[in-house]
């Protein structure tokens, strides 16, 4: 018996690493499972590994960067497996280019995959729950990215919208008994080779195993996790965190208002030594001697 028992599950780019670890524990938890990934031969391997293991899984190839292929997912996984319970936004793709290099084509490529496909997957999803009246779970990924990583407007941009709409679909979504979180996995995929230091190189990732982030999805997919939503977690690597959520720190008051002299008088005292560290690693604030165009 597993928590999912019953259950149905979509899961976007689920032929390789990261989404592959999501079908396989989706579906070692009782859910039938629905593969998609625009691979044919990527997601029916996954199919047949689920098969192996006594599981129930379908082949998906819709484009979920588009509104046809959205739709479709959710329509096969009704048709095949009779409802949708959970939808896990895991598809996505790179393309990395320094900001003042990066063309219109090059942004809009992940913008579409990353943030709109997560978005019209979701909104179909989310109105065949409200209309079977059984609530559901959709969970999206994000990535550390969105802190800041240099050569990845497009996708830490995107990352950052889908934690937004995360927090946002929570709220409106309840009401209808579907709950809305955010895994950000860690895992050596083609995708994690890309990743750059703030000197614009390439770093050397340790091997991560990517499916080990599949437990928390099917936690996270399962009625034991009914009281979860609006958060988004840290998964893999043995690791499992609470992402905190965007805030107002350090504040002072200012009777009247502030004048632009205030900031002059005043900034350097109140507040330059709380400047946030930005970017993956998260390094101490790198910018208090000044930015500076270059010389010579």
């Amino acid at each position: 018996m597993g928590v999912l028992d019953g259950k149905a599950a979509a899961v976007t780019g689920g032929g390789r690493g990261i989404g592959r670890g999501h079908c396989l524990h989706l579906a070692q938890q009782g859910a039938a499972v629905l593969v998609n990934d625009i691979d044919l031969d990527a997601a029916g391997a996954v199919c047949e590994e689920i098969g192996e293991q006594g599981g129930r899984a379908t082949i998906n190839t819709s484009d979920i960067s588009t509104r046809d292929g959205a739709r479709y997912l959710v329509a096969q996984c009704v048709e095949e497996f009779g409802a949708i319970h959970a939808l896990v936004n895991n598809a996505g793709n790179v393309h990395d280019r320094s900001f003042l290099k990066m063309t219109d084509d090059e942004f809009m490529s992940v913008v579409r995959v990353h943030q709109c496909g997560t978005f019209m997957c979701s909104q179909e999803a989310a109105l065949r729950m409200r209309d079977q009246g059984s609530g559901g779970a959709i969970v999206n990924t994000v990535s550390a990215a969105h802190f800041g990583n240099f050569g990845q407007t497009n996708y830490a941009g995107s990352k950052g919208a889908i934690a937004s709409m995360t927090y946002t679909w929570a709220l409106e979504l309840a009401r209808y008994g579907i709950r809305v979180n955010a895994i950000s996995p860690a895992g050596t995929t083609r995708m994690s080779g890309t990743y750059k230091g703030p000197d614009g190189q390439d770093i050397k990732i340790p091997f991560i195993d990517p499916t080990q982030n599949g437990a928390a999805v099917a936690f996270l997919c399962s009625d034991h996790a009914m009281g979860i939503s609006g958060q988004i977690f840290g998964t893999g690597n043995g690791r499992f965190a609470i992402l905190e959520h965007p805030r107002y720190g350090t504040s002072v008051e200012k009777d009247g208002g502030w004048s632009t002299q205030d900031f002059l008088e005043e900034f350097e005292g109140h507040f330059k030594a709380k400047l946030e560290p930005i970017g993956i690693m998260k390094p101490p604030y790198p910018f208090h001697g000044g930015i500076k165009p270059p010389t010579g």
